[in-house]
């Protein structure tokens, strides 16, 4: 069945492009970090947790109008893992008697509320159904993490992910191509290969960046303080960030760059299409160098 929402606040609610047929759960309201330079989802939201109330008005809504249908559900807004361990499994075990059907329940999950529940918290939680995470880890490199102010260490980001990895969970994880800019980029890329080598992570999303209207790095730009790279540069970036991942060849790693802030999608499973991914990167390399003009902005139309 298509997907369920319902929501009577103002503000927007993101999700995944693979969760476009779950439930949309909303548990929380905005980002309890909301300091990254380069987001500007939750600017001006103020962060709550939301009321038993206003979880469960949702869910019986949900099983009113598909009962039977609801098979993945995912935890909004963009910081629903912030949830004391204790309610996380209370609104968990209310899903699965409310859903006979339900197959799995995902959630965004920051670095900093991955490590603050134990690995045995983590456990309970993937045997309650949080089966899938996904992690914005970004950068695997501190000082790239430091200047856009994620709030944890490249250590830090790479133990986040091995936490979920242990717990038996599924782990998406996202990182930006060109998030260091130009003079960062060799650092931030070799420095997240080796993060993502440590993780193993079940997928991998290389998102590029976009200057956003009303982030503090479209500014940075602005007044001259970061260097974006170009199309092409990005195709390096990415072309050395997997050259530089090493997987054991019993791993299995999706890989996708289909994010609307990318120039060309591309897709393989690591390692076993490695070295066909570097041909393709490669070959977007050759077409991205021709060009000789690109919005700085990476077609973002809110520069305006």
């Amino acid at each position: 069945m298509e997907g369920l929402f319902f929501d009577s606040w103002d503000t927007p609610v993101y999700r995944p492009p693979s969760e476009a047929r779950s439930f949309i759960l909303r548990v929380t309201r905005g980002c309890a970090h909301n300091r990254c330079t380069y987001c500007n989802m939750y600017r001006g939201v103020r962060f709550e947790r939301l009321a038993d109330e206003a979880v469960l008005r949702q869910i019986a809504l949900a099983e009113r109008y598909g009962k039977y249908g609801v098979r993945r559900v995912f935890l909004a807004d963009g910081d629903a893992f912030v949830l004391d361990t204790d309610r996380l499994l209370a609104i968990l075990a209310e899903l699965r008697r409310r859903f006979p059907h339900l197959e799995r329940v995902a959630s965004y999950a920051a670095p900093r509320d991955i490590l603050r529940k134990s690995p045995e918290e983590m456990e309970r939680l993937r045997g309650a159904g949080l089966t899938l995470l996904y992690y914005g880890m970004e950068s695997g490199d501190t000082e790239t993490l430091a200047a856009v102010r994620k709030g944890v260490t490249g250590e830090e980001s790479v133990a986040a992910g091995q936490r979920v990895i242990a717990a038996g969970m599924q782990l998406s994880i996202m990182t930006i191509l060109g998030l260091a800019g130009q003079e960062g980029s060799r650092r931030h890329a070799l420095a997240t290969a080796r993060a993502l080598s440590a993780i193993r992570p079940t997928m991998w999303s290389a998102l590029s960046l976009m200057l956003y209207r009303g982030s503090e790095l479209k500014a940075q730009f602005e007044r001259g303080e970061f260097h974006p790279l170009s199309p092409a540069g990005l195709m390096e970036e990415l072309a050395l960030l997997v050259e530089h991942v090493e997987l054991p060849e019993t791993e299995r790693c999706l890989f996708r760059s289909n994010h609307v802030s990318n120039y060309i999608p591309l897709a393989a499973t690591l390692p076993m299409e490695k070295e066909r991914l570097l041909a393709d990167i490669g070959r977007c390399w050759d077409y991205l160098a021709s060009l000789r003009h690109w919005d700085v902005y990476n077609h973002d139309d809110t520069k305006f």
